[in-house]
């Protein structure tokens, strides 16, 4: 079977690999074996492996489910993207009136 292919930027890989060393301290921080978070987390012990190698091909729920698993982790997702300057500049840039040229004539 082909193996799927992800076309990750660098930066990107570079956040996932330390999302995965985190989890991976959270978990040993707290003293979890990885059969009981995976467990826990409803998953294998080499999915539990990738995520905390911060494997791209992990799905999203995967990740949300192992957070979970670690005592309720999973909350923080809910600051992904909270404040969100840039989006919130454009967004007023938008909101800003346009202006038109006058429709009469001299």
């Amino acid at each position: 079977m082909k193996k799927a292919s992800y076309n990750i930027l660098p930066p990107t890989e570079e956040i996932l690999t330390t999302m995965g060393e985190q989890i991976k301290l959270a978990r040993l921080r707290r003293n979890l074996s990885t059969e009981l978070v995976a467990e826990r987390a409803g998953i294998s012990r080499a999915s539990l492996w990738k995520v905390e190698k911060g494997d791209p091909s992990v799905a999203m729920g995967i990740y949300a489910a192992v957070l979970h698993a670690l005592n309720n982790m999973d909350r923080d997702l809910l600051m992904v993207a909270k404040d969100d300057v840039l989006g919130r500049e454009l967004q007023d840039i938008n909101l800003l009136p346009k202006k038109r040229a006058s429709g009469r004539k001299g």
